[in-house]
């Protein structure tokens, strides 16, 4: 008899996040793996055009409009999801939000509300998906959280002081399931080509990118694709039962003989 039962031959994942970015690449990914997604963002047209282009290439794909900001939108996603697709095994944790300021210049109710999209939202999901899964004595967690946990960076007060707590909430996680067949992994990115920074003014990303230059953070040009790090979440959840990924940094190699500093957008 093995020591694990082997996972589902189909598991239902929810994604967060899921209208661009590592959020959409993630939830490409799991779809080409054979998974339904539930996809969740605000942006339910572009969810949809993602959706759209998973069913295009074969997969399976439900666009739900979600906004961690809201707790009636939080709660009545899950609900629908799971209506949508039966149990939820895998829920992916990646949607976020980043405001660039510093923690004397950042208005508290941005900061607010950058800890309630990053934490506080994903922790009411979490908790009306992951009881379930404790029930059937198995599923996966994936938080998406980001490097600056590992290496604060300045004008990213809010976004910091998150992804701090998002990472304090896996790992508590990780101690008190345990035991119960339902794994907590932490995907951590490093700096990735997405919409987030693309949306900046300007001389805004010239100011933020000379300070982190100046700390010594930014050291080479490169940054990840949101694929790339689609590829490690899928490599968490996909890890046979018995083995349990718990935390995965990815950090984009610098370009072969790349110097200096290049700023996207």
């Amino acid at each position: 008899m093995p020591r694990f039962e082997p996972h589902p031959p189909v598991r239902a994942a929810v994604v967060t996040g899921a209208s661009s970015g590592i959020g959409r690449a993630t939830a490409e990914a799991l779809a080409a793996a054979g998974h339904p997604v539930v996809l969740g963002a605000r942006r339910l047209d572009r969810l949809q055009e993602v959706a759209e282009g998973i069913t295009d290439a074969g997969g399976a794909a439900v666009a739900l409009p979600l906004d961690l900001a809201d707790d009636r939108s939080i709660d009545q996603f899950a609900a629908e999801a799971e209506e949508e697709v039966g149990p939820i095994e895998v829920l992916v944790s990646s949607a976020g939000d980043v405001y660039p300021a510093t923690a004397l210049a950042v208005e508290p109710a941005e900061f607010a509300r950058q800890v309630q999209v990053n934490v506080i939202g994903a922790h009411r999901l979490v908790r009306r998906l992951g009881p379930p899964m404790v029930e059937r004595a198995r599923g996966d967690i994936v938080f998406v959280t980001s490097d600056v946990v590992r290496v604060p960076r300045t004008h990213l007060a809010a976004y910091v002081t998150a992804k701090h707590a998002l990472e304090g909430l896996a790992r508590a996680m990780q101690m008190e399931l345990e035991g119960t067949g339902v794994r907590v992994g932490i995907v951590r990115p490093g700096p990735a080509a997405t919409e987030q920074q693309a949306t900046w003014p300007a001389e805004v990303l010239d100011e933020v990118l000379a300070e982190w230059t100046r700390w010594g953070i930014v050291r080479h040009p490169g940054y990840l694709r949101p694929k790339d790090v689609a590829r490690a979440v899928h490599t968490v959840v996909s890890m046979p039962r018995g083995t349990h990924l718990t935390l995965l940094e990815v950090e984009p190699e610098a370009p072969r003989g790349g110097a200096g500093l290049t700023r996207r957008g």
